[in-house]
C-alpha cells in the first residue's frame, strides 16, 4: 500500500545547523556562527535551564500537573481564564490544535505569501485546502487588512503573522480589529505572535478580551511561543489564547500531554524570568538597528529579531558567507530570491555578520559578472558545493 496522495504537500525547509555545515565543508563548528533560524543569541533563560536538570529525574511521569500548573501561570501572564491557554507542542502544535477545531474537509485557509509554510502543510494535513494572499515587496511589506480581504473569499481560517516572518513588518490592531469585522461570523482570525515579544505594539490578546477601547471578540485567537524571547526552541512549547467560548474544544482536538514534563517545567522557570527577556529583547533592537545602519544593502525594518536584506542573488550569497563562516537564510524558499535573512546576534555576531556581508557584496562587485538576470554573479572558482 500507499500513503494518500501528498503530493501538494511542501516540505518545510529549516535553516541549516553549524555542525551540518561544518561537516560538509570538513571545517572545525567552532569556525562558523549561525544566523540563519532566529534563535536566542543568550541561550535559554538560566531559570529554564535550572529546571531543566532538575525536571530531568521526573520525565518518567506523565506531565500532568506541569501541564496544569504552566496554563495557569500563562494565563495569568496575559490576565485571562486558564480554559483559554491551549498549550502546545511547539506553535506548530497549537496550529494543528486551530484547525483540528474548525476545519472540516474542503474549508479553505487564508495565508500570507511569503510566509510560514506550516499553516499551509497543517491546513492541509486536517483535508483544508489553502488559499493565499499577498504581501507585497512594492510596499515594503506593509500589512493591512485590505493586504488579506483583497483575496479573502469566505475562508474558514484567515492567518495573520505580525510581526511577520521573513519581513519583520507588523499589523497594527486597528487593521486586525477591521479584518476580524470584514470577514465572516464563522471566519476565525489567527494573528501569529511568535515574535510579539521584540515589537513595539499590544498583543491581539486586547482584541479577544476587550481591551484598550476594543470589544471583545468570540473571532480572534493569538498564538505565541517560548521558542524565541525565551529561548526554549529546543523544547518545543508554544500555546494559542482563544477566546473563552472556545474553552472546551482544547480537551477534544489536543494530544494526550502535549507538552512534556521538561518543557512545562522549563517554560515555568522561563515565563517568570523577566530580565532575560528584556535583555534578549534589547539585544534584538540595537542588532537590528546595527545592521539598517552598517549594511551596504536595502535593509527593511523589522520589528522580530531578524531583518530582511536586498543582496540581489540570496543564493550566491548566502553560499558565500557560509563559506566564510557566517550562516545566514537564503529566503529563496519563501519566494525572495534577492534576499537574505539574518537573525539577530549578539555584538559580536552582527558585527561579524556585517563584515562578512559587506565584503562578500564588494567581492561581487568588484567581479563585475552578472547572471542571466543581470544580477552580480559569485566567481565560479569562489563556489562550494550546494546547500
Amino acid at each position: 500500500m500507499q500513503p494518500r496522495d501528498l503530493s501538494d504537500h511542501v516540505a518545510y525547509e529549516a535553516g541549516r545547523g553549524i555542525e551540518e555545515v561544518a561537516r560538509e565543508l570538513g571545517r572545525d563548528p567552532s569556525e562558523f556562527v549561525k544566523l540563519a533560524s532566529n534563535e536566542n543569541p543568550h541561550g535559554p533563560s538560566p531559570a529554564a535551564a535550572v529546571a531543566l536538570r532538575d525536571a530531568a529525574s521526573s520525565v518518567s511521569s506523565y506531565p500532568k500537573a506541569a501541564h496544569a500548573d504552566l496554563t495557569a501561570a500563562v494565563a495569568d501572564r496575559w490576565n485571562v481564564g486558564d480554559e483559554q491557554i491551549w498549550l502546545a507542542n511547539g506553535g506548530d502544535g497549537a496550529i494543528d490544535y486551530l484547525h483540528r477545531a474548525t476545519l472540516e474537509p474542503g474549508d479553505t485557509v487564508c495565508v500570507p505569501t511569503p510566509g510560514f509554510a506550516y499553516y499551509g502543510m497543517s491546513a492541509r494535513y486536517h483535508h483544508g485546502e489553502v488559499r493565499e494572499y499577498a504581501i507585497e515587496r512594492e510596499t515594503d511589506f506593509e500589512q493591512t487588512a485590505e493586504t488579506a480581504l483583497e483575496s479573502y473569499d469566505g475562508d474558514r481560517v484567515v492567518w495573520v503573522t505580525s510581526p511577520h516572518n521573513p519581513t519583520g513588518s507588523t499589523m497594527p490592531l486597528a487593521e486586525i480589529e477591521r479584518l476580524a469585522d470584514e470577514t465572516n461570523d464563522e471566519t476565525l482570525l489567527v494573528v501569529d505572535e511568535a515574535y510579539g515579544e521584540f515589537a513595539d505594539r499590544d498583543s491581539a490578546v486586547a482584541l479577544i478580551e476587550g481591551r484598550e477601547g476594543y470589544d471583545a471578540r468570540d473571532d480572534i485567537a493569538v498564538l505565541r511561543t517560548f521558542s524565541k524571547a525565551y529561548g526554549l526552541a529546543g523544547v518545543r512549547l508554544g500555546y494559542a489564547v482563544v477566546p473563552e467560548e472556545w474553552s472546551e474544544a482544547y480537551a477534544r482536538v489536543n494530544t494526550p500531554f502535549a507538552a512534556s514534563e521538561l518543557a512545562c517545567r522549563a517554560g515555568l522557570a522561563a515565563v517568570d524570568d523577566e530580565e532575560h527577556v528584556e535583555r534578549t529583547v534589547e539585544t534584538a533592537r540595537e542588532s537590528r538597528e546595527y545592521m539598517r545602519e552598517t549594511i551596504d544593502a536595502h535593509v527593511w525594518e523589522s520589528e522580530g529579531n531578524f531583518v530582511l536584506v536586498d543582496v540581489g542573488d540570496a543564493s550566491a550569497v548566502a553560499e558565500e558567507m557560509q563559506r566564510r563562516g557566517v550562516i545566514v537564510r537564503d529566503c529563496s524558499s519563501f519566494g525572495l530570491p534577492a534576499c537574505i535573512r539574518i537573525t539577530c546576534g549578539t555584538d559580536e555576531e552582527t558585527e561579524r555578520a556585517v563584515e562578512t556581508l559587506n565584503d562578500v557584496l564588494a567581492d561581487l562587485e568588484t567581479d563585475g559578472d552578472t547572471d542571466a538576470d543581470g544580477e552580480p554573479a559569485m566567481d565560479p572558482e569562489a563556489e562550494v558545493s550546494d546547500t
